[in-house]
């Protein structure tokens, strides 16, 4: 089994994700093998919370050029977290 800091990868902190935490809704950037069930432990263990739903989502990576070489940015896993009411995760507090 995987630790559980190994699931999730970091947070993801944008204009639009910020607008999410009105509905007690966080995001984050997660493992690419890891599931629903995996994410929800991984996140009421790390921060002591309940989660009450999980949407997952994989993102395909962007096309970037440098000079003339194209390449890609990785593709990966993004999870947006609904936390019972009442619930809060302090990371995201002093954003």
């Amino acid at each position: 089994m995987r630790e559980y800091r190994d699931i999730i990868i970091r947070p993801v902190v944008t204009e639009k994700t910020m607008n999410l935490l009105a509905d007690n809704k966080y995001t984050f950037i997660v493992d690419k093998k890891a599931n629903k069930t995996e994410i929800k432990n991984a996140i009421e263990s790390i921060f002591n919370v309940k989660v009450e739903k999980v949407y997952t989502m994989n993102v395909k990576g962007k096309p970037k050029r440098m000079g003339r070489s194209v390449g890609r940015t990785p593709n990966r896993k993004k999870a947006i977290v609904a936390l019972k009411p009442g619930q809060k995760i302090p990371l995201f507090e002093g954003l």
